[in-house]
């Protein structure tokens, strides 16, 4: 899934000396299911015989009986009993609606507020039952492999009640509550799918057969040719591929392939993913967006495993600015942060700090992509050199410090069919970086100075570890090339259309900054899925103007891939894979790997939280010591 980081644009303030204390944000008011007792009284009208003849007799009975009822948690000091999160999200979700979501941002808030057909394990991104409960392979009568799913039938439909200010079920048009069924799973599997939603991540389904056709507009199919079919009957879906995929229950855990309410869908329109009208299915529902500033989400009492959600309220905030959130951090006002690059040295050093300082593999990957399309990066000699004069372990030395390795290739350590790290790819090598350079000069018969006048321009997405890494690198270029460049940076939401639109060609940049994480741990998520060149929603990522790639991701690349995407053998997968790699950052140069990720983050000691490597964070399965965290406070 694309990646980014948080930006630290206060970084400058931080210098100055200026303190910034954010405010804490308005809490919300929750409820919560408990079992109390309480006194019934009962009026009890009997018929007895009374000197032989029957009359009524009317009694008043007290009992006392447990009743399972909805306790309302109000807002001020009574909060202080509700197991409360703070964390920083790191940027405004560009959107809550499953079909529509492509970045880690919004995938956190809707693995948490929904529960899709399967679950990656937090910490081995073993797939788990979650909808369904269990699921088999199998093959119809035309030889194609299918997977069954059988599903749970307790899965609430619930929303957030601005009135009462609580979860309450959603009804049905009969008044009976609504739970989640397959035909809910097909909706959302097909809404994706429709050319008409408009999902860039559609194409995370294309194994299914016909979803690639009938998403690309194959007049001759319908959404109904699809090969996905639910009985709500049986609770069961049937998922028809094209091909051999046994990373498929992988698939079912990804926001695209999640169930959705239709009838909220068709009643609010756009709006729907607002608090209030988005019908949620999770172990939580947002229970307020106030957009560019907090997120709050409460526990769904609801949920068929709300007894083993600890944590009640996640109270997100909305920063950017990762210096902010780490201040905040240091000032007990969030649980647990990512640590900002300027303060690795510090943080490692510093005896408090660096006890809670956690840093774990990530399986993801930061690399620049090259506009092909724009010159002179359409010659490969400039892509190569470009990419040749990065020192990689100089950067991860100077500036990240966060334990990164060196990438040479794209797909990261721990992902199935990946090379081993330093194996295949694009290294460090100044010498054939300034040979390839010089070449291309001599070629066109231009100086350095000439090519400077290219006004050569290196975007990336607002964050101040992006414009320290950029500006590494931007003076490696100058070292070994003698490159002189420009560095852009833009908000993220801005920049997530600016990166995927490279039309005019004339007002592109020449080099984007990018990241993938894995939606799940296996190759064809990642060379297959970003730059396979007819099937993949990521053409962009490869420099492309349109999805007619094949003078540049070669005829040659596609069929390894292909050939790889259905090989059964692990071994021959993987060589497959090797020179796909290969091809991909060194005879293509498609782009330039520079590390491959690491979670470098501070959590409280009151907190108990995973650190997954491919899955999103889970907070149903964190939990807090309440007395710690409260004393720690002074609360």
């Amino acid at each position: 899934m694309s990646m980014r980081k948080v930006s630290l644009l206060v970084f400058v303030f931080l210098l100055l000396g200026i303190v910034l204390v954010a405010c804490q944000p308005e809490q919300v008011e929750v409820t919560r299911v408990v079992e109390q007792e309480v006194e019934v009284t009962r009026v009890i009208t009997e018929t007895e015989i009374v000197e032989g003849e029957e009359v009524e007799v009317t009694r008043v009975v007290t009992e006392t009986v447990t009743e399972v009822v909805e306790v309302p948690v109000e807002t001020g000091d009574e909060m202080m009993d509700v197991v409360t999160l703070n964390r920083n999200l790191g940027a405004e979700p560009p959107t809550l609606d499953p079909a529509l979501a492509t970045d880690t941002t919004s995938a956190e808030v809707i693995h948490n507020t929904y529960t899709s057909l399967t679950r990656l394990d937090q910490d081995t991104a073993e797939v788990l039952p979650w909808l369904a409960t269990d699921w088999a392979e199998g093959v119809d009568a035309d030889g194609n492999q299918t997977w069954t799913f059988n599903l749970r039938d307790d899965v609430a439909w619930v929303k957030w009640d601005n009135d009462s200010q609580s979860v309450v079920q959603v009804m049905d048009d009969d008044g009976a509550p609504r739970y989640v069924l397959p035909s809910d799973v097909e909706f959302g599997v097909k809404r994706a799918i429709e050319p008409e939603t408009a999902s860039q991540y559609a194409y995370l389904l294309y194994g299914i057969k016909n979803a690639s056709e009938v998403n690309n507009g194959d007049e001759e199919l319908t959404i109904d040719d699809v090969g996905v079919t639910c009985d709500d009957a049986a609770m069961t879906c049937v998922f028809t591929l094209n091909s051999p995929a046994p990373w498929f229950p992988s698939i079912v855990t990804m926001p695209t392939a999640t169930p959705q309410p239709a009838w909220a869908i068709a009643e609010n329109g756009e709006n729907w993913t607002e608090p209030g009208l988005a019908n949620n299915s999770g172990p939580y529902v947002v229970s307020e967006w106030l957009h560019g500033s907090s997120l709050q989400m409460v526990k769904n009492p609801f949920h068929f495993d709300a007894d083993t959600v600890q944590i009640e309220h996640v109270d997100y905030e909305l920063l950017d600015a990762s210096s902010t959130a780490f201040a905040m951090y240091e000032n007990n006002e969030l649980d647990t942060a990512g640590v900002p690059l300027p303060e690795m040295d510090r943080v490692k050093a510093d005896p408090e700090l660096g006890e809670e300082l956690v840093i774990v593999p990530r399986a993801c990957t930061y690399y620049y992509d090259f506009n092909m399309k724009k010159e002179p990066f359409d010659d490969l000699r400039v892509r190569q050199a470009f990419s040749y004069a990065i020192d990689r372990q100089s950067l991860i030395d100077n500036v990240t410090k966060g334990g990164q390795i060196p990438a040479s290739s794209f797909a990261p350590p721990g992902i199935f069919g990946a090379p081993a790290p330093g194996t295949v790819g694009a290294f460090y090598d100044p010498e054939a970086a300034k040979a390839l350079f010089q070449d291309y000069l001599d070629e066109i018969g231009m100086t350095v100075e000439e090519f400077n006048d290219l006004d050569i321009v290196l975007m990336h997405n607002t964050d101040e570890g992006h414009a320290l890494i950029a500006a590494a690198i931007q003076q490696m270029w100058t070292d070994t090339l003698g490159v002189e460049m420009r560095v852009e940076n833009q908000e993220w939401g801005v920049f997530l259309g600016t990166r995927y639109n490279f039309s005019p060609i004339e007002e592109a940049a020449h080099i984007y900054r990018d990241g993938w994480c894995a939606d799940y741990a296996d190759e064809n998520n990642w060379v297959y899925e970003v730059f396979h060149a007819t099937d993949s929603g990521n053409t962009a990522r490869r420099g492309c103007v349109d999805d007619n790639c094949s003078e540049i991701v070669t005829d040659e690349f596609d069929a390894l891939i292909e050939e790889a995407q259905v090989e059964v053998d692990p071994a021959v997968r993987t060589e497959l894979y090797a020179q796909a790699e290969q091809l991909l950052a060194v005879d293509l140069a498609a782009y330039a790997p520079i590390y491959h990720y690491t979670t470098v983050n501070v959590a409280k000691p009151w907190l108990t939280r995973t650190f997954p490597s491919v899955a999103a964070p889970a907070m149903f399965t964190w939990s807090i010591d309440w007395a710690a965290k409260t004393a720690a406070l002074g609360e």
